[in-house]
């Protein structure tokens, strides 16, 4: 489903909500691994604990004008909270300007978002939080079904879908997101004794398999390269089984990059390959 809107209008649109959607995603990927409400209390400075006025707290500005400290007790404000801010509203940017003014744009966005904050808690705390995940995968549960009764394009993200029903894409793409990874860390567990993938991972992939259907493989395919390359890099001076890389950000970013552009990537390395 289209909106009636010039398309220069939904991406302003989209790019201002999702700079305030990052100013939140910094409230959840603090407070949920640490168990606390992200409703209550309101924004406060660590540090003095003091609240922050509205105007204290608009993302990315404020930090900049505050030059990146409590106005009230001058304590240091980590460069993380813009750099969250404006990765939020670059990512909802680009789902305005691939999906245009869409139902389809919105869930994109959406699903960026939780890959976002997903990844800075994965960083952080080296673990996924099944609330997230499970939010992530009723969304998609919630888009899948909007396009099985409507016949709007809304999900998958990726590609038109290979079946006439969207259901059967989703269900394939949960299937082979978590099934493929799941049964490859049972037999890395069998050979080697430990595992191979956490189980955040495992359910991510499930998750994202509502949203991308079968090109979920190609998620899981990007993530596994990138998480190589970047456990190498880590691991320079210490040794490869010395460093613990999270798989997360690297499935997120495989995600995105299958969401954009998943079956660009596929037709060019089936030319490539002498089979398109």
């Amino acid at each position: 489903m289209s909106f009636p809107i010039p398309g220069w209008y939904f991406s302003l649109s989209m790019t201002l909500f999702g700079l305030l959607f990052g100013s939140f995603a910094n409230v959840v990927i603090w407070r949920l691994p640490r168990g606390e409400s992200i409703a209550h209390p309101g924004s406060h400075c660590p540090g003095c604990d003091a609240p922050i006025a509205w105007y204290d707290n608009i993302p990315v500005v404020s930090w900049l004008v505050l030059r990146g400290r409590c106005r009230l007790c001058s304590e240091p404000i980590s460069l993380r909270y813009p750099l969250v801010e404006a990765a939020s509203g670059a990512l909802f940017l680009v789902a305005a300007l691939v999906w245009g003014p869409s139902v389809r744009a919105i869930f994109g966005a959406a699903l960026f978002w939780f890959l976002l904050v997903l990844s800075m808690i994965d960083v952080e705390h080296m673990r996924l939080p099944n609330p997230l995940v499970g939010t992530l995968a009723i969304l998609g549960v919630v888009g899948v079904s909007m396009s099985e009764l409507t016949g709007w394009c809304v999900l998958p993200l990726a590609g038109a879908g290979a079946f006439a029903h969207p259901w059967l894409d989703a269900a394939l793409g949960a299937l082979l997101g978590a099934g493929l990874p799941g049964v490859l860390a049972l037999a890395f567990r069998l050979v080697r004794g430990k595992s191979g993938f956490g189980m955040g991972d495992i359910k991510l992939l499930g998750a994202l398999g509502l949203f991308l259907g079968p090109y979920v493989l190609l998620t899981f395919f990007l993530g596994s390269f990138l998480g190589a390359v970047g456990a190498i890099v880590a691991s320079r001076g210490r040794g490869l089984t010395a460093a613990r890389i999270p798989f997360g950000p690297w499935l997120a970013a495989g995600a995105v990059v299958t969401a954009v552009a998943g079956p660009s990537l596929v037709s060019g390395y089936l030319v490539l390959v002498g089979i398109g």
